[in-house]
């Protein structure tokens, strides 16, 4: 079973990437974040592009699925951002626990996967334990508050924003796995990352010069930051290839637990011991992944 651990390595990049950028790249506005961690990351996975097949053999399909992969990339971006920038977090977060399950519609209706029983069963439980670790409104003492993220759904519009932005997670998921097909994973990830920071560069960076300039300024946390999401993007597609969407993707969902772990050992943050049952709900999700895998 090769894809766990590579699914396990992208979670635990992915959280080391998130706490590098709040530890070393404060006071970066959106923009800035979003050409580090795709920019950058993709310049970094350039010479994983060795032994690239010649571009003109791959067929039309290919780049039709490309073109519609990096535009709703971007749009994910900026509906993520907007979302966490103006609207409470414990009130948009949980929403990008519903990745999964989206996925797994998605990737039935565009690739024909199935889920057994179990492994669904396990998708459900580590998405309510990613809901219960996100939601800051959650008492353990008042099972009213458990529905508090979803009630927000009709009145806020951020609740909204980060569903719209789980659902295209699950489609850039899917559509990236179909893309596969023609070019394997070992060049894929690379190849898509640099084609993504490319544009992310194209719109962010070359109207404001003084974008590049500033990220010059703190050359190693860029570029540690952006090597993190590299090796992330980087075993996501490795693991993703050899397995079912929804169950890679609720996998790397446990980065919300290496998140917490930096929060205490990094941040000295609190509340370890009020997460540990919806961490407890996301292990045994993903052990009875393991079991219908």
């Amino acid at each position: 079973m090769h894809w766990l651990p590579l699914a396990l390595i992208c979670a635990f990049t992915l959280a080391s990437a998130d706490a590098a950028t709040k530890a070393w790249l404060q006071g970066f506005s959106a923009a800035e974040l979003a050409v580090v961690r795709f920019g950058m990351a993709g310049l970094l996975l350039t010479p994983l592009l060795a032994g690239l097949p010649p571009l003109s053999a791959l067929p039309p399909p290919f780049w039709w699925t490309l073109a519609v992969l990096v535009p709703l990339e971007i749009l994910a971006i900026l509906l993520y951002l907007a979302a966490i920038r103006d609207h409470p977090l414990s009130l948009t977060l949980p929403y990008l626990a519903f990745t999964p399950v989206f996925g797994m519609g998605v990737a039935w209706v565009l690739l024909g996967e199935r889920v057994t029983a179990a492994g669904a069963a396990g998708v459900l439980l580590v998405v309510a334990g990613a809901w219960l670790l996100n939601s800051d409104q959650v008492r353990r003492t008042d099972w009213r508050t458990w529905m508090a993220p979803w009630r927000a759904i009709w009145r806020g519009p951020g609740s909204r924003l980060m569903l719209a932005v789980a659902v295209i997670y699950a489609l850039t998921s899917t559509l990236g796995k179909g893309a596969m097909r023609h070019l394997g994973a070992e060049h894929f990830g690379a190849f898509y990352y640099g084609v993504l920071g490319l544009a992310v560069i194209l719109v962010f960076a070359v109207p404001r010069p003084a974008l590049l300039r500033k990220l010059a300024s703190r050359p190693l946390a860029v570029a540690a930051v952006g090597l993190l999401t590299g090796i992330s993007a980087y075993t996501h597609f490795l693991a993703i290839q050899q397995v079912q969407v929804a169950y890679m993707i609720a996998v790397k969902r446990t980065s919300l637990l290496f998140g917490i772990l930096y929060g205490v050992l990094w941040f000295r943050e609190r509340g370890l011991l009020r997460r540990l049952p919806a961490g407890g709900l996301m292990v045994a999700g993903v052990a009875l992944i393991l079991l219908g895998d």
